[in-house]
């Protein structure tokens, strides 16, 4: 399994080659980066992000209060989205892309990433599913099976790879939490960006950019966007999150006491 916690100035020849082959056995590469909260306000004025263009979202977790699917490599996310279909995901990471099963790796609904930033890269693979009319608060609210919200192959999907006895019907709604996102492209910047900011209801945010490129472009497209925001002032140093499990241990922190 490929590591998600290797810090790039630290990779081994080794690491450095597993980087590699996991990119070129994925669908795209994705380079994220995390924000200070400190710095939040000026990246964002440097940049040139209007706030009242970013889409607005609800992204409602699926995991028991101990979060053993987390545990398992397993998450499990409802997300409601303005003015678009809603949309489920069941995702595995860490993966090997050669791994999965052919039928399951050549699905349009199956896609395969690698998720690299400063603190470290991860593959993962995501079984999607638009909603079409139906509303995910449905079923956060009761009114219909959890099982509802997914497609037969990602109940499969879960199935094969959660604890046992598990079932999707027992997990416990870790959320809502809102979210801002805001596609863009910089004035003297060709790469399109994306700014996600999590906004937690204990006040704090997690604001993160991240840009997608194939993966043969990965090393250059990391570089162009280094030395593009490092130009404009944008703190490149700061502590790196990621946005899913911070969501997680707050909610299941919160459902373990009720």
């Amino acid at each position: 399994m490929a590591s998600a916690v290797t810090r790039p100035s630290q990779l081994s020849d080794e690491e450095l080659g597993d980087v590699l082959r996991l990119a070129q056995a994925a669908d795209s590469v994705e380079l994220k980066l995390t924000i200070p909260e400190l710095h939040h306000r000026s990246t964002v004025a440097a940049l040139g992000m209007d706030p009242l263009d970013a889409q607005i979202r609800q992204v409602f977790f699926f995991d028991t209060p101990e979060l053993e699917l987390d545990a398992a490599g397993i998450v499990v996310r409802a997300r409601r989205v303005q003015g678009r279909e809603h949309d489920t995901v069941v995702k595995l990471r860490p993966v090997v892309p050669e791994e999965l099963p052919k039928k399951m790796r050549e699905s349009p609904s199956m896609v395969v990433e690698v998720d690299a930033m400063p603190g470290g890269y991860v593959c993962s693979a995501s079984l999607k599913r638009r909603l079409g009319k139906v509303d995910a608060k449905d079923a956060v609210t009761g009114e219909i099976p959890l099982r509802k919200l997914f497609s037969k192959r990602q109940r499969s999907f879960f199935a094969e790879h959660a604890p046992d006895g598990l079932e999707l019907d027992r997990l416990t709604v870790l959320g809502p939490i809102f979210v801002l996102k805001l596609n863009f492209v910089p004035e003297d910047f060709d790469q399109k960006l994306v700014a996600e900011m999590w906004l937690y209801p204990n006040g704090s945010r997690i604001l993160e950019l991240s840009t997608k490129c194939a993966p043969e472009e990965m090393f250059q497209v990391a570089a162009e966007s280094r030395a593009f925001l490092s130009s404009r002032g944008v703190d490149l140093s700061g502590k790196q999150q990621t946005k899913t499990r911070t969501a997680l241990k707050f909610f299941a922190e919160r459902a373990g006491e009720s």
